[in-house]
């Protein structure tokens, strides 16, 4: 899709279960967990999108085979399979992808070369470079941010200390290739750790795949083991994508389910709990989740620390809200495919509203909506979340709608599908 794309507003009362595909963070997890692992593995439920397809050229460049059999993806992996890639690896501007192919060259003699593209090569990689330098792994990265080479097999340590405010996706890329360290790897946490969640749903997929992780307050212990164990994996709908049609249920009063419950592993799931502070009606089963309109919604004060790729959905709703609506300790965003901090407070008094803000931290003041056309930054998740307030009240255009591919690419036709809908 080119061109800018105007979003129609959706008269209310519509009602749909929202087919969101698999969730990018668990299946980039799961292709990586796979290719370590001996034998075949069998994945349900792939998320097919630009930052999954990176990381599966990625892995096949590695000597990993990926084999489609209809719905289910099959991967024969093993760390024998493993061998550095005979040209440079392009990632496109897919964080897991860089970050946990750069943990997993570590364990692959040769060099391993990570580029990406012009915005990749702005985002800040030099927590995990010093981590995997701290394991005796050499590394050549020039500005801190890709492009990136990591000299793989000579690694010795098994102590790594890193910043925790940053990225979780920095433990998350030594988690996954700890167990095959030959020795028991101690990863120390300094400060907080933002985005815990994501890091608890890597050392559950981990155990799935027979890692034996022991966690402390400030550290995580991976144990040696001989290999990881092949498996058949079912990867739920993407917590993150969801929060778009749970936000217009709310928003737009509509009533949405999503086949995502109370069994998540994803953090972002926590959506929902916002959206019912702001007045939505929230059920909830173990594999089911159903949002119905808000008779009206209240401005929230809400710390996001923990559910940081949802602060746009929320802040994108928040002119529709009674109040102002104030999201805090964020800071992590501003490192993410934009400074999505900066982005979307200047989207939202591009669109007129009353933003205040600060370095991790925004407040919406609403105020009457005045039509824009909104600037993406290239980033999936702008385009959807300011496309959900499009569809409550007139006046919103993406300027980038071909964006959403990086994790959504059907993002457009499902909204297309729900607004054919007829209102009940």
């Amino acid at each position: 899709m080119s061109g800018a794309l105007p979003i129609s507003p959706l008269a209310p009362g519509r009602r749909w279960t929202w087919p969101v595909p698999g969730s990018k963070s668990i299946t980039n997890r799961a292709f990586v967990l796979a290719a370590l692992a001996e034998g075949t593995t069998r994945l349900s439920g792939v998320l097919e999108s630009d930052d999954t397809r990176y990381m599966r050229l990625g892995l096949e460049a590695m000597g990993v085979r990926v084999r489609d059999d209809g719905p289910i993806v099959q991967i024969d992996g093993g760390w024998t399979r493993l061998r550095a890639p005979r040209e440079p690896l392009f990632v496109g501007n897919s964080g897991t992808t860089v970050r946990f192919l750069a943990a997993l060259a570590a364990l692959v003699p040769g060099q391993t070369t990570l580029v990406g593209d012009e915005h990749m090569a702005k985002r800040p990689i030099a927590d995990l470079v010093d981590g995997l330098r701290q394991l005796g792994v050499s590394v050549t990265c020039a500005s801190g941010c890709p492009p990136l080479t990591i000299t793989g097999g000579l690694y010795g340590g098994s102590h790594v200390r890193m910043r925790g405010d940053r990225s979780s996706q920095y433990f998350t890329a030594l988690l996954l290739m700890g167990g095959l360290c030959g020795r028991p790897l101690r990863i120390e946490i300094e400060g907080p750790l933002v985005s815990r969640p994501y890091v608890e749903m890597t050392i559950r997929m981990l155990e799935d795949f027979g890692a034996q992780i022991d966690t402390e307050a400030n550290a995580f212990v991976v144990h040696p083991v001989e290999a990881y164990r092949p498996l058949t994996y079912a990867i739920e709908p993407d917590a993150s994508a969801a929060s778009y049609p749970f936000a217009l249920a709310a928003a737009g009063r509509h009533d949405i389910v999503v086949e995502l419950g109370t069994r998540s592993l994803q953090g972002d799931y926590g959506f929902v709990d916002v959206l019912a502070q702001m007045g939505a009606e929230v059920e909830r089963t173990p594999l089911q989740t159903r949002v119905r309109a808000a008779t009206r919604l209240r401005g929230v004060d809400v710390d996001m620390h923990h559910i940081s790729d949802t602060v746009m959905t929320l802040a994108a709703i928040a002119p529709l809200a009674e109040g102002p609506t104030t999201i805090r300790n964020v800071a992590n965003i501003r490192i993410k495919e934009t400074d999505r901090l900066l982005a979307t407070v200047t989207e939202l008094r591009r669109l007129g509203q009353d933003v205040e803000m600060g370095s991790d931290w925004l407040r919406v003041n609403p105020r009457p909506l005045t039509p824009a056309t909104i600037d993406c930054y290239s980033d999936h998740r702008m385009a959807m979340s300011f496309a959900v307030l499009g569809s409550v009240v007139p006046g919103v255009t993406i300027a980038d709608p071909a964006c959403v591919s990086k994790t959504y690419p059907r993002f457009w036709d499902h909204l297309a599908d729900f607004g054919a809908r007829a209102a009940v």
